[in-house]
């Protein structure tokens, strides 16, 4: 099984009372959740259905194509390494516009599993690049930072190296390296 969800998206229907006109939907890996109103007419979620199945494809076929490969393999290589191939994302490229952060992992909707890489860190030490990769990876398995977070990420035998440096560079640049990650 890939890392990449490059699979087809399974979708599930549910019907809603508490839904009057709107529909509510959400992605999750390859699975696409849809909320109806009960009693909508199937004629009429049909096409609703696919218009927002195109839409995520869409999304994520933009999304790999500016994907880039030395990042993707670089994420491929540390989960197998160090996550057992468990991992899943869409896709991972390196961002300019990215000022604040290192890296970020959305997670839901059509861009669920897209992790972003801050250009910034382009030239630090490769295993520091490889913990903030580690460390989006893991978003996209847990949200925030509890202890099941830090778990997972505490499996890159590094961790505590990068984050010790990342520490340093903060320092040095008079920032808070909380809001880095």
């Amino acid at each position: 099984m890939p890392a990449v969800d490059e699979g087809p998206l399974e979708v599930e229907i549910s019907h809603d009372g508490r839904l009057r006109r709107r529909i509510h939907w959400d992605v999750r890996g390859s699975h696409v959740l849809i909320r109806v109103p009960r009693g909508m007419a199937r004629r009429d979620v049909d096409p609703i259905v696919a218009d927002i199945v195109a839409r995520v494809k869409r999304t994520r076929a933009r999304a790999q194509a500016r994907a880039d490969q030395d990042l993707e393999a670089c994420a491929r290589q540390i989960n197998r390494a160090y996550f057992g191939g468990e991992i899943r994302w869409n896709s991972i490229r390196w961002v300019s516009n990215m000022r604040k952060r290192l890296g970020s992992c959305s997670t839901g909707g059509p861009t669920d599993g897209d992790i972003r890489i801050s250009d910034q860190i382009k030239g630090w030490p490769q295993w520091v690049i490889d913990y903030v990769v580690a460390h989006e990876m893991v978003h996209t398995q847990v949200s925030g930072h509890g202890p099941d977070f830090w778990a997972l990420v505490s499996r890159y035998p590094k961790a505590d190296r990068a984050e010790g440096f990342l520490l340093g560079v903060a320092f040095g640049l008079a920032r808070d390296a909380d809001e880095w990650l």
